[in-house]
């Protein structure tokens, strides 16, 4: 089965991280070096990588600090384990990462009260982990592509890294023909800079519409089902994805579309009242490339998230690590 590059953006090679530039896509597939710790959570915070980026991120950042401090005492390499979970999870508010540090930080703590090499240990236990999530995720996708019927015409908003176009191809599998709709996502354009282009890459049909076209396009039936992804699950079933996926999923209810969700496991918010909305800087609403497209004085408000509850959502397909 053929993957997108956004897939798996992150690669350690050595004592580099290799991550995948989303800002650069579609005009260049570029990999940005990370050798430590700063380098790399500067990635995270520019949003050259996101999503399902960032998960891979953690890993291969606490691989990459194993191995630099295997030869510390027992210690001192857990001290700065948690020294690297601290500023991990303060990169960006509204993702999940403790879920993800504090298991690898467990996994360092089991080896040394077990007297065990904390490299050795934690490096195997997180290669493992990522070979278990790479089936999960392949899982999640065909899981949703038995939901798509031949015929189909999907709305999607932002980009799920690489699940929906891979969803699609278990669909050609099975000689399903689907047509995809895909929001513009402003203001950083993930929908029609990387979704759109993974897709069209892959030879599925896609249109590229305005975020405020929503309404329109499922009032002409151009699309019968909605999906998007969530960089974070409350237990209650509640969704944090990109702004603009609360009224997506408010629009399909009121004209009765299904709204399925790609979704990572629960995070510690019980509902969506627990789950931190990230602000952007306002520059990034109010500049493109450098240069300022609104008035000089005109201020600007930027949550990069909204919170769909789980009511709306018709199925949550769940990725079960």
């Amino acid at each position: 089965m053929r993957e997108s590059p956004l897939f798996w953006p992150i690669k350690l090679r050595g004592n580099v991280i290799y991550c995948l530039d989303e800002t650069a896509l579609p005009q260049k597939l570029l990999y940005r070096k990370a050798k430590n710790l700063s380098q790399a959570v500067g990635l995270i915070k520019t949003m050259k990588t996101r999503a399902f980026g960032q998960v891979l991120m953690v890993y291969n950042i606490f691989l990459l600090i194993l191995k630099k401090n295997r030869y510390l005492k027992p210690q001192r390499q857990i001290e700065n384990l948690k020294k690297a979970a601290l500023k991990i999870n303060k990169s960006r508010p509204t993702f999940p990462f403790p879920f993800f540090t504090q298991m690898i930080l467990s996994w360092a703590n089991q080896a040394k009260e077990a007297e065990k090499d904390i490299f050795a240990f934690t490096e195997n236990r997180i290669k493992k982990f990522l070979i278990n999530l790479r089936e999960k995720r392949l899982d999640q996708a065909e899981k949703l592509s038995r939901l798509i019927k031949d015929g189909d015409s999907i709305l999607t908003h932002c980009n799920v890294s690489g699940s929906l176009v891979l969803a699609a191809e278990f669909c050609r599998k099975k000689n399903k023909k689907i047509k995809i709709f895909v929001t513009e996502t402003r203001p950083y354009l993930q929908g029609s800079r990387l979704t759109a282009w993974e897709l069209q890459r892959s030879g599925f049909n896609v249109t590229i519409i305005p975020d405020n076209a929503v309404a329109l396009v499922m009032s002409g039936k151009l699309v019968n089902l909605v999906v998007v992804g969530a960089d974070q699950m409350a237990q209650n079933g509640d969704i944090a994805n990109k702004i603009g996926t609360y009224q997506i999923a408010l629009l399909a209810r009121h004209f009765k579309l299904p709204f399925y969700v790609f979704a990572p496991p629960p995070s510690k918010a019980k509902t969506k009242d627990d789950i931190k909305i990230e602000i952007r800087p306002e520059k990034e609403l109010l500049e493109f490339e450098g240069k300022r497209i609104a008035p000089q004085k005109a201020k600007g408000f930027y949550p990069a998230f909204d919170i769909t509850p789980h009511n709306l959502i018709t199925k949550h397909i769940t990725l079960d690590l």
